[in-house]
């Protein structure tokens, strides 16, 4: 199953049914950890919800029977499925002149909203440089005092499917890292644990 906006289409789906996160991660093809930052808050702020029942993606009743019954998978309609052309790998974006001053907004947007974001992501996908992201980050940015996050999609620095793809990305990765760190943790403690009885014994006191 493909849909245009997964993360938006996501964001429907917790706002206005009652389907479980694994379900709506399966038909979005998200991971459950980012739906679940989703319904949190932590993920996607920002991104307006796309009702998938009036992109003819999905019916009213496909969504009563995964609302009836935990364990049920949603069905695409066949005949709405969209497919995505492939994309083109491409250097930084050119930004008309016009719209050059909106950039620090957006840079403020991503570093308030979605700090995961990779700055190498935001250059890419606005037309901007590290250089730049970086005032604005430590406040060095000659115009400091009157930046303010503003979404790029609404100043038309980018499409909302770009920035969904990116956000969707770098939370994935963010995901996967606090997993790896949660392991890791957990295995130091499990270690220190069967450490100490062992130290405790040698001075006697088993």
């Amino acid at each position: 199953m493909s849909i245009l906006m997964p993360k938006a289409t996501a964001v429907w789906l917790i706002e206005n049914t009652s389907l479980a996160f694994d379900q709506i991660a399966a038909f979005c093809s998200l991971h459950p950890l980012e739906v679940q930052g989703i319904a949190n808050e932590d993920v996607a702020k920002g991104i307006r919800g796309v009702d998938p029942i009036a992109g003819g993606v999905l019916t009213r009743e496909e969504i009563g029977k995964g609302e009836a019954d935990a364990g049920y998978r949603l069905q695409a309609l066949e005949q709405k499925r969209v497919d995505l052309p492939q994309v083109k790998k491409r250097g930084a974006r050119y930004t008309p002149i016009a719209r050059r001053s909106d950039r620090p907004d957006a840079i403020q947007w991503f570093l308030k909203h979605h700090p995961e974001v990779p700055d190498a992501k935001i250059v890419k996908l606005i037309g901007t440089t590290k250089s730049t992201i970086e005032q604005v980050r430590t406040r060095s940015h000659w115009n400091s005092p009157q930046i303010k996050p503003v979404d790029p999609v609404t100043i038309g620095l980018c499409t909302q499917i770009e920035l969904d793809a990116i956000v969707s990305e770098a939370a994935a990765a963010k995901a996967r890292a606090d997993l790896r760190a949660a392991k890791a943790e957990a295995k130091t403690l499990k270690t220190a644990q069967e450490t100490v009885p062992a130290e405790s014994y040698e001075r006697g006191e088993g």
